[in-house]
């Protein structure tokens, strides 16, 4: 039994498949193939079953994956015993959310390459509901997150900067479509949205609730610039994080639509496994992230 099997292992849990694991390995898929049967002979458990035509984690491959980590981080903690942190190696996987990643991570991605030029940094942008589950599972060793409602208990969570969160419409809007204080209102356009779930977003919802204003369903975009860009282009409006539309609010692309939540105060939060090690590059990130998130994010 040897390490190259349980990366291997690894690598197909978060690549998806066994195809993507080979590519990302540089190996054959045969080759992937023969050491997961190899691993599975000598743990006389099968990992894998296959469903349809995926191959899928079985339970007895679910139990073995917190000692599978326990192993790799062993290994890593050895590589890296008395290294500095210009020294040493391995990776740091983060899950984020794309508004968070294009507005508030540079800075940070920046400083953590040049503490650790010998790490490799894995960004896997998320949507804002898959980061706690991506930690969970241990696919990503951070996640960086809009606050939610609850955590599971094996997550610590821990509190980074302040946001705002605002409805946003085109600079054309008309003025009596800009109101979203008077009560019992029928607007004839879609609230646009990436992720329908976000913290803030069900807040609006709420409050649209409450106030009786009926908009149309959500128009769903994949991304925070669809978002902006749909709402320049007159198609709706949309509730964004304020730190993700500062220049179009000062150049007049976009214009804020007033509402009783504007200065309401959200959380951004940095999050991971509470049976993790915290490895060297896990301190720098968590060190960093502190440095250039943790205060207000306006």
């Amino acid at each position: 039994m040897n390490t190259r099997s349980f990366v291997t292992f690894k690598t197909i849990l978060e690549t998806g498949s066994f195809q993507k694991a080979a590519n990302k390995l540089n190996y054959t898929q045969s080759t992937i193939t023969f050491q997961i049967k190899q691993l599975e002979d000598e743990l006389a458990l099968k990992l894998f079953e296959k469903i349809g035509r995926k191959m899928v984690l079985t339970q007895a491959g679910r139990d073995i994956l917190p000692y599978v980590d326990t192993i790799l981080q062993g290994v890593e903690q050895i590589e890296n015993y008395g290294k500095s942190l210009s020294e040493i190696t391995g990776s740091l996987k983060i899950a984020i959310p794309d508004s968070i990643l294009i507005y508030q991570m540079q800075p940070f991605i920046q400083a953590f390459l040049h503490e650790a030029p010998g790490v490799q940094l894995i960004i896997h942008s998320l949507q804002s509901g898959e980061v706690n589950q991506s930690v969970l599972n241990g696919t990503d060793d951070i996640g960086v997150n809009c606050e939610k409602f609850s955590y599971p208990e094996s997550i610590v969570h821990k509190k980074l900067g302040t946001y705002n969160a605002l409805l946003i419409a085109a600079p054309y809007t008309k003025s009596s479509l800009l109101d979203f204080i008077t009560p019992n209102q029928r607007k004839p356009f879609s609230l646009i949205c990436n992720e329908p779930d976000g913290y803030y977003q069900l807040d609006m919802d709420q409050y649209l609730a409450k106030k009786d204003i009926i908009v149309y369903p959500y128009m769903k975009v994949q991304s925070i610039e669809a978002v902006k860009q749909c709402v320049m282009n007159h198609l709706g409006m949309a509730v964004v994080p304020a730190y993700s539309v500062v220049n179009e609010l000062k150049n007049g692309s976009l214009i804020q639509a007033k509402t009783e939540l504007d200065e309401k105060i959200y959380h951004s939060v940095y999050l991971y496994h509470k049976n993790k090690w915290i490895s060297p590059q896990m301190e720098l990130a968590f060190e960093l992230l502190k440095k250039y998130m943790g205060t207000d994010i306006e």
